[in-house]
């Protein structure tokens, strides 16, 4: 049984009915509602912590969908999941992979910047300043691409910006 028909919480099955409504209204492949199928029950089991059974539903989502602009936001969910794992290479790799299809995806540039800095502080812990002040380089430029993007978003970043004064 799909993941979307055992959804519990109230959010999850109202999504489930609109986009269901949505896939018969649509003019759509059916090679192409499957894969938004295995994209929704991905997101589900992401949202539940579920992270074996999403990287499946996202991996099988990968494989049926053509479409570039859909194919970045399946990369982009499956580079949270590695983000989330820990799994920081893997990540940046798959926030790249996004990026490559949608070049307007300013919450994976924000990711990758959070990675960098986060990587920026470990060489700082391990004594390693030259290091650090690369990554901190590094996540300053894709906070700045993230914020022309979305000026309004990432204040955090841009306050950091400021105050390390790698803003111009």
């Amino acid at each position: 049984m799909p993941r979307s028909r055992i959804n519990g919480n109230f959010i999850d099955k109202t999504f489930s009915v609109v986009a269901n409504i949505l896939l018969r209204i649509i003019p759509t492949t059916s090679g192409e509602k499957e894969a938004f199928t295995y994209y929704r029950d991905g997101m589900s089991a992401q949202s539940e912590g579920n992270y074996a059974e999403a990287l499946q539903n996202y991996y099988e989502a990968m494989r049926l969908e053509i479409d570039p602009y859909d194919r970045s936001y399946i990369l982009y969910n499956i580079g949270l999941i590695h983000t989330s794992n820990g799994e920081h290479t893997k990540a940046l790799e798959y926030y790249f992979r996004a990026l490559e299809r949608n070049p307007f995806l300013p919450q994976a540039l924000n990711n990758m910047a959070v990675i960098c800095h986060y990587r920026g502080e470990q060489a700082i812990r391990q004594g390693d300043s030259e290091i650090a002040e690369a990554w901190f380089d590094q996540a300053a430029e894709y906070w700045k691409q993230a914020i022309a993007l979305t000026p309004g978003n990432y204040i955090e970043a841009q306050n950091w910006l400021k105050i390390t004064r790698r803003f111009e």
